[in-house]
């Protein structure tokens, strides 16, 4: 069930709205978290199974992973933590990885004349980031920052909220443990805050996200023979918009969404293309993500404390981790990598503090913005193959133009919502309609944004019920 689907902006989302209304206060978690198990039921089917066989074992050890207990047996303690995280591992490891690993065991085996079996399991959906809670909980409670929950409800409501469950942003506990044994009171002022967050995040999803998304999926489906100048770069820049209208437009929804149960939700972009240097990038763009890594893996490796050559290695465990963490394929890989060593090279050159003058910020960005897009062609492309094919011909300009089948799915409507798309992104900074148009935090209503957002919204119904909509790119994660 899309966010963006009929049956739940018409049925689905109201009678929650509805039901978190006229329920008492001790029972909005309760309804927050039989909606949810619901939601997530509707697409996963059985493998909701595995969701709450996890939801069982990190609830049960987050009790005996406080400090006071087993009279502060630390030695205990800490191997019920790895003892946890290792099973929270294992699972992602099976149902992500594990066909992945298989099949390049068999393509090693058929070097050698062998076979070797491969394991093909359906991905449960969300389990990356459902994983990434449980961890968050479990090392939360160890190290003291906040209490285990003692009511399954209210740990059933963090892990399985409809608004964050399937595609982020990646809650930390201890960034909404203060909130889930709230009695909220003020139910009308959330729906009122949250829905036009939620309107605008389906407004750049619907509009113009999917709207992109037949002209960059013909783009990077054409044959290596008939690849071109024009059709790779119409691609890879059509590809970051749809990536970023959608992806930011999801975690728009989710915090207005979540806004409207009563929670306030992290914050998961601020114009990450307005970025002058890649080290700037990561900290606008997924940026739950970015301080999940940096908690949970960069700092306990020793983050930037011991040295050059192992701050260096900690990025690079942390990119290859990011790329994997997206799929089990090597374009993750690749493009992990690509962005580490992009990072590596700005500390060791100095250039991830960005200018202060003007001219040089201007042509910082436009390098940074290209570095992005060169990256993006390996984070959508099937295969590598495919990736350096294109960025073969992104380099090297030609009279050939689109072709025929590339130019049937450029129409006026897509090329117009990408020259939106680029303004927007572009605009500067300090311009203020950027800002304000993008909506990376809430702001005073005027009339230009109520028109906008009205307009946007209303054609978003529109193409909704003509089921012009497609899942959110992040759902495969």
């Amino acid at each position: 069930m899309s966010f963006a689907s009929p049956l739940f902006l018409w049925y689905f989302l109201p009678l929650v709205l509805v039901a978190v209304l006229v329920a008492p206060r001790r029972a909005r978690n309760v309804v927050v978290a039989v909606a949810s198990l619901l939601f997530y039921a509707s697409g996963a089917g059985g493998t909701t199974l595995l969701l709450l066989a996890c939801i069982v074992a990190n609830f049960v050890a987050g009790r005996f992973l406080e400090p006071d207990q087993w009279n502060a047996a630390q030695g205990r303690r800490r191997l019920l933590l790895i003892g946890t995280v290792t099973f929270d591992l294992l699972i992602l490891a099976l149902w992500k990885y594990a066909g992945f690993a298989t099949e390049q065991a068999a393509v090693l085996a058929s070097w050698f004349g062998g076979g070797f079996p491969v394991l093909q399991l359906a991905l449960p959906i969300g389990i990356s980031f459902y994983t990434f809670h449980h961890i968050s909980y479990v090392v939360d409670i160890y190290r003291g920052e906040r209490p285990a929950l003692r009511d399954p409800v209210s740990f059933v409501t963090y892990i399985a909220m409809f608004p964050q469950l399937v595609a982020g942003p990646i809650v930390r506990y201890r960034e909404i443990a203060d909130q889930l044994p709230q009695q909220r009171t003020h139910r009308l002022d959330d729906i009122a805050a949250g829905f036009p967050r939620f309107a605008w995040g389906l407004t750049k999803k619907v509009v113009i996200a999917d709207t992109l998304a037949p002209m960059v999926d013909t783009a990077f489906a054409t044959p290596a023979e008939d690849m071109t100048f024009a059709i790779a770069w119409l691609g890879a820049i059509g590809y970051a918009m749809q990536l970023y209208f959608d992806f930011s437009g999801y975690s728009d929804m989710a915090i207005g969404l979540g806004r409207m149960l009563g929670f306030r939700l992290p914050e998961n972009f601020a114009r990450p293309y307005s970025s002058v240097t890649v080290t700037e990038f990561w900290r606008r763009w997924h940026m739950s993500l970015s301080r999940w890594f940096r908690d949970y893996v960069y700092i306990p490796l020793g983050g930037n404390r011991h040295g050059v050559a192992k701050t260096y290695r900690n990025l690079a465990i942390i990119f290859v981790l990011t790329g994997f963490w997206h799929g089990a394929a090597w374009t993750y890989l690749v493009w992990g990598l690509f962005h580490g060593l992009m990072l590596v090279v700005e500390r060791a050159t100095g250039l991830d503090r960005p200018p202060s003058a003007p001219a040089a910020r201007i042509g910082r960005r436009a390098l940074t913005m290209l570095l992005v897009v060169v990256g993006w062609v390996f984070f959508r492309a099937p295969d590598l193959g495919t990736a350096f094919t294109m960025l073969g011909h992104m380099l090297v300009p030609d009279l050939a133009g689109l072709g025929d089948i590339v130019s049937a799915s450029v129409t006026n409507q897509r090329m117009f919502f990408l020259l939106v798309a680029l303004v927007v992104v572009f605009l500067p900074a300090n311009s203020g309609t950027g800002p304000f148009l993008e909506s990376v935090r809430s702001r005073p209503a005027n009339v230009l944004r109520v028109s906008v957002l009205t307009a946007g919204l209303a054609y978003s119904g529109l193409l909704v019920a003509t089921g012009s909509f497609s899942p959110f790119l992040y759902y495969q994660f």
